[in-house]
């Protein structure tokens, strides 16, 4: 799956493949339903959407899980909000203020703006809200982890 311009997804699928990346295991959909204090059915419509986009992988019975293409997809996701988490803490905002007004916005800003910020910013390494990766897959930044 090639990532576009990372504009694919809404808030809320956001927030569900940022939690699957940290728990890096299986998750059952009824914990999901219950962590994001959404009905069941609403978990299993998005959970279907995402499965049919590649992004995560459903195991009937088990629960969910990020694809492979979901985890470098979800990297990107990362790294967006870290990126613009710095940001704002350059223009005056407390580390908790950033991050909750990230988190209002990110699903909005593209690869490119990432990218650019990135590059701007001279390729962190750490953010507030913890360690910077990169991969080939940004094309902005010539800095890659090993």
């Amino acid at each position: 799956m090639e990532i576009t311009d990372g504009l694919e997804l809404s808030p809320k699928k956001v927030e569900y493949l940022k939690y699957l990346f940290e728990r890096d295991s299986t998750v059952k959909t009824n914990h999901l339903a219950t962590r994001f204090g959404v009905d069941p059915s609403t978990i299993t419509k998005t959970i279907s959407e995402l499965a049919a986009s590649g992004y995560i992988t459903h195991i009937p019975y088990r629960g969910v899980c990020l694809s492979e293409s979901g985890k470098l997809y979800t990297e990107f996701l990362l790294k967006r909000h870290r990126i613009l988490a710095l940001m704002l803490i350059h223009y005056g905002l407390s580390d908790k203020q950033a991050c909750a007004e990230v988190s209002r916005f990110e699903s909005l800003v593209s690869r490119d703006a990432v990218d650019r910020m990135c590059h701007a910013m001279g390729h962190p390494r750490q953010s507030i809200c913890g360690k910077i990766t990169y991969t080939a897959a940004c094309p902005a930044c010539d800095v890659h982890d090993a």
